[in-house]
């Protein structure tokens, strides 16, 4: 099983996702910002480092939101969703087709990637609580 992080990153209420580029596994699927976690590395120092590479901008992250297991015998997948909050840098896009900013109770009417749909779900959650 591979862990990876995805990021709650939200601004004047709305919140990013990022559209997975054509041909890479669930390619043209909306998801939460991340990656897969290093040997020896944490959950934050993750993602910290990936939204680094994939966005180019610089985040303080907060506490966990939620994490949800997918596995569809291509991957086996454990992602913990934690709440990241944008800090500088210039969005730029290294490893997604388009990024959007979008209302939380809009998340779940995109055509999210299937292992970012529960987390959708957290999200909204923690979002309204």
């Amino acid at each position: 099983m591979q862990r990876v992080t995805a990021a709650l990153l939200t601004r004047n209420g709305k919140v990013l996702i990022a559209l997975r580029k054509a041909g890479k596994h669930m390619g043209r699927k909306w998801e939460f910002p991340g990656g897969k976690i290093h040997p020896g590395e944490s959950p934050e120092e993750c993602l910290r480092r990936e939204l680094a590479e994939e966005l180019d901008i610089e985040v303080r992250i907060g506490g966990p939101v939620g994490s949800a297991r997918y596995a569809n015998g291509v991957v086996d997948l454990e992602i913990l969703l934690y709440r990241a909050e944008y800090v500088s840098g210039t969005f730029t896009l290294h490893d997604h087709e388009a990024l959007a900013w979008v209302d939380p109770a809009e998340l779940e009417s995109y055509d999210l990637a299937d292992s970012d749909r529960k987390l959708a779900r957290q999200a909204l959650a923690s979002l309204q609580g």
